[in-house]
């Protein structure tokens, strides 16, 4: 809890001698951190939902139904929260599977791989800007997603080969093999106007 300082305190103090506490305007809410908190939020539910979806095909189908759901169901599920939130809200990667970064989130990425390189966790890495992009103010915000070991058997060193073969189908131009456990494999993204 923030204690007041002294002028706001006689101020506060005033108004509710007088019966006009209401009337004391509140502090602002920071546009920048208010949508952060709907970036974040839409981050994590994206990643939720598709997370669960592949696990329940693993479950259902092995690798090869959990590969075939991620090709159909994270578009899906993007281009659906983007709908819902007004955000422009995708995954990208360095080693990307199917959706290369732009030249910004290339950069973001890079200093993403020198935080963990010094030690910061993955799960904790996020950056965010306010740019002017065609004479709009947009926040755009990534957030890094940590390579896990369930994550290895279509990310990692030792894919079984049908399931490359499969892979290979879905995605002519992949790049995204060869993380080990802990590794950052790529990012959401998220951009909007910051007054919409």
């Amino acid at each position: 809890m923030t204690i007041p300082d002294q002028p706001t305190r006689r101020l506060l103090a005033t108004a509710l001698t007088l019966g006009l506490a209401g009337a004391v305007p509140a502090q602002a809410a920071d546009p920048v951190d208010q949508k952060l908190q709907e970036y974040r939020q839409a981050a994590q539910t994206f990643g939720k939902t598709l997370k669960g979806e592949l696990q329940a095909a693993m479950k259902q189908g092995g690798p090869m139904a959990a590969v075939s759901v991620c090709n159909q169901r994270a578009p899906e599920i993007a281009a659906r929260l983007s709908e819902e939130t007004g955000f422009t809200l995708r995954r990208t990667s360095l080693k990307p599977r199917a959706t290369p970064p732009s030249d910004w989130e290339r950069a973001v990425l890079e200093d993403f791989e020198a935080r963990r390189a010094d030690g910061e966790p993955p799960k904790s890495i996020e950056w965010h800007e306010v740019a002017t992009v065609d004479g709009e103010e947009r926040l755009r915000y990534m957030k890094a997603i940590g390579t896990q070991e369930v994550c290895l058997t279509c990310h990692g060193s030792n894919i079984d080969p049908a399931l490359e073969a499969k892979i290979k189908k879905l995605y002519p131009e992949d790049q995204a093999t060869g993380f080990e456990k802990g590794d950052i494999r790529g990012a959401f993204s998220i951009t909007a106007p910051l007054g919409g």
